[in-house]
């Protein structure tokens, strides 16, 4: 699945370990999103942005926070001078779901405008 066809897609309430991704999904849809890794405990992806000064760094915060609050699945965010750090995972499954890889296909739909 290509990650436009990811962002074209809606999050939905997903609670309980029946709605955790195994690892060869968690594989399959983490080839369609360049740069985001799976982290150390795999129970998350991550990608660091890179922008030219804080200015865009907060115009992309506040971006991610406008879809995230749409699609009321939220990241975690860690943010400095010319950089944020984007944290998807969900919670209520105790890993990883398909919202979370909605949701980073839409962060990154958001920098191809």
């Amino acid at each position: 699945m290509s990650h436009s066809q990811l962002a074209s897609q809606h999050c939905i309430p997903r609670k309980g370990k029946e709605h955790a991704l195994d690892t060869s999904r968690v594989a399959e849809l983490l080839a369609s999103l360049p740069g985001w890794q799976r982290t150390d405990d795999g129970k998350a992806i991550v990608k660091d942005f890179k922008f030219p000064d804080f200015h865009h760094t907060l115009g992309f915060i506040n971006a991610v926070g406008f879809m995230a609050n749409q699609e009321d699945h939220h990241p975690d965010l860690k943010a400095g001078y010319g950089h944020c750090q984007v944290l998807w995972s969900t919670h209520d499954v105790g890993g990883l779901s398909l919202n979370d890889f909605i949701c980073a296909a839409r962060v990154e739909a958001l920098l191809e405008r």
